[in-house]
């Protein structure tokens, strides 16, 4: 009996975790597919955005913007690491915590000046754990992150990009290309100089002639910080959305896991009142035959 006993004690257990996970992945799948809207909203504006970025650097013109230009040295770098506040996300902070280890000890072989900055609690979790202490940390982006946040981070990287305090800007984190597929990428943001919207088409049919109005330097103080502050708001919609993904995938994995365990310990239970209930029989039939 008490054998049964722990069986039912411990589907009881199994049952109302994978309530749990099954509340939770419905909860990632409807954040999903809100971010993944967001995403997509978002991606558009910026493929263009960098298509012109591109046509311009690439354009025969006698004047250039200061986030186009490659430094002549790049000693003063800034790593921005995107993970998430939560864990139950499967391997998605491992992926992208597996650029960023090496990333350090390449700055550190180089004599760089790098400034570690982190978003996402588990990040600084780790980071700590590996006795990195980060520069800045960001905690307060979910799977909603607003565009007025990302725009004050970016702003502060484009002016100590152009004063020179910053030479180049890294930024670790899971790109978002389609449902079925997120990779964790360790990207270059800052110099914008190798911004291109289609690599593989070729150069003569995208060449675009400009006509600008008021002036081409105008047009360019705007379009091209814009152009960064896009690429980053890209960066954080990417991570949010695929974030979201991995927890759906594990928590589903997880559900799946607990109903075959559950059927498994009910097939024990059964086994075990059987042969609970044969043992009982046994020692009535037993009894009532030394009666007699």
């Amino acid at each position: 009996m008490a054998k049964a006993r722990a069986i039912i004690k411990r589907l009881k257990a199994v049952k109302n975790i994978r309530k749990i996970t099954r509340t939770m992945e419905l909860i990632a799948t409807a954040r999903f597919k809100k971010a993944m809207d967001r995403a997509t909203e978002a991606a558009a504006y910026t493929r263009k955005i960098a298509e012109i970025v591109a046509d311009l650097s690439k354009a025969d013109l006698s004047f250039s913007h200061p986030l186009l230009t490659q430094p002549a040295e790049q000693k003063k770098t800034v790593l921005l690491v995107m993970t998430s506040n939560r864990g139950l996300c499967g391997g998605y902070n491992a992926g992208v915590l597996r650029h960023v280890m090496p990333r350090l000890k390449e700055s550190k072989a180089n004599c760089e000046e790098l400034t570690l900055e982190v978003a996402g609690k588990r990040g600084q979790a780790f980071l700590k754990f590996q006795g990195v202490e980060p520069d800045r940390f960001y905690g307060g982006f979910e799977d909603k992150p607003g565009f007025d946040e990302v725009d004050e981070i970016a702003q502060r990287y484009i002016d100590g990009f152009v004063k020179g305090e910053i030479h180049r800007v890294d930024v670790a984190y899971t790109e978002f290309l389609s449902s079925a597929r997120q990779q964790a990428v360790l990207k270059t943001l800052l110099p914008l100089g190798k911004l291109d919207s289609d690599e593989g088409e070729d150069e003569s049919s995208r060449a675009v002639d400009y006509e600008f109005l008021p002036s081409p330097e105008d047009i360019l103080e705007e379009i091209v910080p814009a152009a960064f502050k896009a690429q980053l708001f890209k960066c954080f919609l990417d991570a949010a959305v695929s974030e979201q993904i991995a927890r759906m995938v594990a928590m589903k994995g997880a559900t799946e896991n607990a109903g075959e365990m559950i059927s498994t310990l009910s097939m024990q239970y059964n086994r075990a009142r059987q042969s609970q209930i044969t043992s009982e029989l046994s020692e009535i039939i037993g009894g009532a035959a030394a009666l007699e």
